[in-house]
C-alpha cells in the first residue's frame, strides 16, 4: 500500500474536509482543540487511510 504524500492533492482533500464541516471548524477555533483528532480521522477516511498522517497533521494545524 502506497503512501500518499503529495501536500497539494492533501490540501485539496483537507480544504473539502474543512468546508464540509464548517461548523466543527469554527468549534475548534473557539477552542475545542479535541476536534483536530476528528479532522485527522476524516482525512484518513477520505483518503482510504493513505494520506501520510504527519503531511495531514501539519496542513491541518496551518487551515485550522
Amino acid at each position: 500500500m502506497k503512501q500518499q504524500s503529495d501536500p497539494k492533492a492533501l490540501e485539496a482533500l483537507i480544504d473539502k474536509i474543512i468546508n464540509d464541516n464548517r461548523d466543527k471548524a469554527v468549534e475548534y477555533k473557539q477552542g475545542k482543540e479535541k476536534l483536530f483528532g476528528f479532522f485527522v480521522g476524516q482525512a484518513m477516511k477520505t483518503s482510504g487511510g493513505k494520506a501520510n498522517p504527519q503531511l495531514i497533521n501539519e496542513i491541518l494545524k496551518k487551515k485550522l
